[in-house]
């Protein structure tokens, strides 16, 4: 068989068009990669062939940019309209919630939305630290940029439309030198808070069902009493999932401040796991359990079914939180042009009935000694991670970048005495482990993996406003009195 007629089946099977609908697929089909067909063979997907074909009949260039949008065009055509999804996703929802998501899920699965294959290569494994596991992901699934796009970003002026990546617009949209494809993406429409907001899964997923609630205005982050509402509600929503914030603040918050917007998913991330270290009580609140974390960042964590309480009580900690100065250890909430410094990255999930609230509290102030901020990962652990500690990291899921694959090979081989090219900046480290520690041909992939497990929890005290020693847990005693 053809290609394009191949292709035409695959979709015809898919539902969203019938059988007498053939030709008018074909033709859709021959829109999108020329009319040249070829037979299919077994070396890769139909799919991808397609895309090979419309490269031959010139239908597109060769450039990664091209692939990628012609590949969404493609699976567009096996994705139902945006309307037609919402009614199937709200259908199966009647059943259970988990329905719901599992189609949901699987569908991006399916029309290539999540990019399966993509997510295969990143590294990943877990490690027993002094905070018990933490997870560690070598970031290899997002595709390279493109050249022409990079050179093209350099010449450009902001584009309106649409205004960031988290925009309802989005949707279906065609994609561009510098922006992603995103003609089969589909967001489920949702309330929370009395707006609309929509819920759509992670292209790039850092864990297993990686999703995203975002506000359908285009409207910065904030973190308030609303925020811990809005988590509720989604929780009430999703009971299978959790959902949480990046903080709203440059420095300790996520990349994209700009939108609002919320991540959550099905997973248990080590924080979760990590036990009360110092029960805490507030009279007020009799109905909330609360508890300083075990964790290497400073995490209060509240816990129950009476979402009134939990939420009165999360207000009146970050409130206390936002203004609260301590310079003994370097903690400042405001500077003299009354800049703000703190925040909270709160994280929520149901345990039964019982809502689970983490509050990890946040400080982005910088000093001539720390200029890329106090409390952020310092000079002696970036070279293995420098960028901003956001929600997934404060979980205890580290998020590293994908030039550390090639990186530790080449550390391994120093340590072995063998050929290498280790970076400057990792010889320190290095060298540092091998006068420690025995290691041989047999145990150095364990040595490694432990050993960056370790440079991540030291990452994660870095950004702990309170730290993990007596001055700290004085300081933070303090704080808490004031609540």
């Amino acid at each position: 068989m053809k290609l394009i007629e191949k292709f035409a089946d695959v979709v015809i099977d898919s539902g969203t068009y019938e059988s007498l609908d053939r030709y008018y697929v074909i033709n859709k089909v021959r829109a999108l990669v020329g009319d040249a067909d070829t037979k299919v063979t077994d070396e890769k997907s139909v799919k991808d062939q397609l895309i090979d074909l419309a490269v031959l009949n010139q239908k597109i260039e060769d450039t990664i940019t091209n692939r990628e949008i012609l590949n969404d065009q493609l699976m567009d055509l096996v994705t139902p309209t945006p309307a037609k999804l919402n009614r199937e996703f709200w259908d199966q929802y009647k059943s259970s919630p988990n329905n719901a998501t599992n189609f949901f899920y699987d569908f991006c699965k399916q029309n290539d939305y999540i990019k399966v294959a993509a997510i295969k290569k990143n590294v990943e494994f877990s490690r027993q630290t002094k905070y018990g596991d933490l997870e560690i992901t070598i970031n290899l699934s997002k595709p390279e940029k493109d050249p022409k796009a990079i050179a093209a970003a350099a010449k450009s002026t902001s584009d309106a439309y649409p205004k960031c990546q988290l925009c309802m617009e989005n949707e279906g949209y065609l994609g561009r030198l510098g922006y992603p494809a995103r003609s089969n993406h589909r967001i489920i429409r949702m309330e929370v808070g009395g707006a609309e907001w929509g819920f759509q899964y992670s292209p790039y997923a850092y864990f297993n069902e990686h999703c995203i609630f975002l506000d359908s205005k285009h409207e910065p982050m904030k973190i308030d009493r609303q925020t811990i509402n809005n988590l509720i509600q989604i929780e009430q929503t999703f009971p299978e999932y959790f959902v949480g914030s990046n903080a709203d603040l440059p420095i300790v918050g996520g990349s994209m401040l700009a939108h609002e917007h919320y991540q959550g998913g099905r997973h248990v991330f080590p924080m979760m796991k990590a036990d009360i270290k110092t029960p805490l009580s507030f009279d007020e609140f009799p109905a909330v359990t609360a508890g300083v974390v075990n964790w290497p960042m400073t995490d209060l964590r509240l816990t129950s079914s009476d979402t009134q309480q939990l939420t009165n009580l999360a207000e009146k900690i970050m409130n206390a939180w936002k203004n609260y100065s301590d310079q003994s250890v370097e903690v400042v909430a405001y500077t003299k042009d009354g800049t703000r410094h703190h925040t909270v990255t709160p994280i929520m999930h149901r345990d039964g009935d019982q809502y689970v609230l983490d509050l990890v509290l946040r400080d982005n102030n910088t000093s001539s000694k720390y200029p890329n901020g106090i409390f952020h990962p310092h000079d002696e652990v970036a070279h293995i991670k420098k960028e901003n500690i956001g929600l997934i990291e404060v979980m205890g899921r580290a998020i590293l970048p994908a030039r550390l694959k090639t990186e530790m090979q080449e550390v391994k081989q120093y340590w072995l005495k063998q050929d290498n090219h280790i970076a400057d900046y990792h010889r320190p480290w290095a060298d540092e482990v091998a006068d420690r520690r025995s290691i041989t041909a047999d145990n150095v992939d364990s040595v490694m993996e432990s050993e960056v497990a370790d440079v991540f929890a030291e990452v994660l005290e870095n950004a702990g406003v309170f730290k993990n020693d007596d001055n700290g847990q004085q300081a933070l005693a303090k704080f808490i009195k004031t609540i």
